[in-house]
């Protein structure tokens, strides 16, 4: 009987180790497969962030050429605001700006501009120059000491901060007039009635 048995675990087991090159595969996939369904259901805008619902931590930029002020975390206390981060290099930012321009036209709410990473300080203004100026306040920020303190990841992002100072949204890539108003403007809304 023992014998019997001891075989038959072992015969099981062998037969499990044959089948492993087949079932590692089909375990790989299945995981894979779980992923990527995942994936498909999330929003690739909204990305989360540490930061949301924290202070921002206090900055000072310079201002970009042809500019008196720059722009600080102190701009950010008393109002509601959207801050954006762009850059001329940025070829996102080109399909995001002619929205942006209509959206400080409407007044709704402060656009403060954050101008990363421009190799060249000139760069910045010249683009502004070009495509128009939406921007309450413009930061020069080629050491990336404002991005850090928005949790930046790439050009164009947007936040919303209310009005303590504190980040409440965060998006990824162009405002587009659907962002704007199905996600961007309740928010904003909301804030500005004091919720």
């Amino acid at each position: 009987m023992t014998s019997t048995g001891v075989g038959s675990n072992g015969g099981g087991s062998r037969a499990f180790v044959r089948r492993l090159p087949y079932l590692l595969p089909l375990a790989l996939f299945g995981v894979l497969a779980a992923y990527f369904w995942a994936g498909l259901g999330m929003d690739p805008h909204a990305v989360p962030s540490v930061l949301i619902d924290q202070k921002v931590e206090p900055f000072d930029l310079a201002p970009i050429g042809g500019r008196e002020r720059g722009f600080s975390s102190a701009d950010l206390q008393g109002q509601v605001s959207l801050v954006n981060v762009f850059g001329s290099w940025c070829i996102a930012c080109q399909i995001e700006h002619p929205y942006l321009t209509q959206l400080a036209q409407q007044g709704s709410v402060p656009i403060f501009g954050i101008d990363w990473r421009e190799k060249d300080a000139k760069a910045g203004p010249a683009w502004l120059g070009q495509h128009g100026d939406p921007y309450a306040l413009v930061g020069d920020d080629p050491q990336s000491r404002a991005a850090i303190a928005f949790g930046v990841t790439g050009a164009p992002e947007s936040f919303i901060v209310d009005a303590k100072g504190i980040i409440r949204y965060k998006h990824v890539g162009p405002i587009t007039p659907q962002v704007w108003e199905e996600t961007l403007w309740p928010i904003v809304r909301r804030l500005q009635q004091g919720g």
